[in-house]
């Protein structure tokens, strides 16, 4: 367990702590005699939140600490405060479901593309495009936890939730069709040694019936037996 790790996990305990301060309306407190509504605790957890997630990873590569556990909950983590965000929001009715559900299940037809992929031995990078979804999507989704007391914010949520929907299916195009073509590849090799391996076996079942032959026409003394009569 490191620095990075830890972010990590600290990122999948902020989904609980974000969908009470969404869905409950009398969550608040009063610090330094502000008083700090469920919207604004929303929005400072959001944002904490995704603020680990870039920390998190940029650590890991410049102290060298990247390991397989960070690699497994990395993903599982964005996706669970993404995917609880949208839920939330859709919740309070400040998203309209059906965005909700193509963000959604984005995320997930991408992690089982990259469960595919990782079980047939490659990897498929996060795409520039995944990285621009992120962003958009970390900037809607502040936006939207705004709206739910300052209306004025609901029109710019919105429009950026169309540009996330852009990334996010022009990403899951390009992952598609870096899945396709590493499996097209695999398959192709694949059948190429297969067919490979069926004419060696066809090669020595050829040379195997040639000696069987070569053998029938020889006597016990080993002389090869005359195929025409002798004057």
């Amino acid at each position: 367990m490191n620095l990075p790790n830890s972010l990590t996990i600290l990122r999948i305990f902020f989904v609980p702590l974000l969908v009470a301060a969404l869905v409950l309306e009398n969550v608040g407190f009063s610090w330094g005699g502000v008083r700090i509504t469920n919207e604004w605790l929303a929005l400072a957890i959001f944002l904490s939140a995704a603020a680990t997630d870039l920390l998190d990873g940029y650590l890991a590569r410049r102290w060298r600490q990247v390991t397989t556990i960070g690699t497994l909950l990395d993903p599982i983590a964005d996706k669970l405060l993404v995917s609880a965000a949208l839920i939330s929001l859709v919740q309070v009715r400040v998203l309209p479901g059906w965005m909700a559900v193509l963000v959604v299940g984005r995320e997930f037809a991408v992690s089982g593309l990259r469960s595919i992929a990782a079980a047939e031995g490659y990897t498929i990078k996060a795409s520039d495009l995944g990285k621009t979804k992120m962003a958009s999507q970390v900037a809607a989704i502040a936006c939207l936890l705004m709206s739910t007391r300052h209306p004025q914010f609901h029109t710019a949520g919105l429009v950026m939730m169309w540009v996330v929907i852009f990334f996010a299916l022009a990403s899951a195009i390009s992952y598609f069709r870096k899945f396709w073509r590493k499996v097209d590849e695999r398959v192709k090799q694949r059948r190429r040694r297969e067919l490979l391996h069926l004419e060696r076996k066809r090669q020595r079942a050829l040379r195997r019936q040639k000696a069987a032959e070569a053998a029938q026409n020889l006597n016990p003394t080993g002389v090869r037996l005359p195929t025409e009569p002798q004057q």
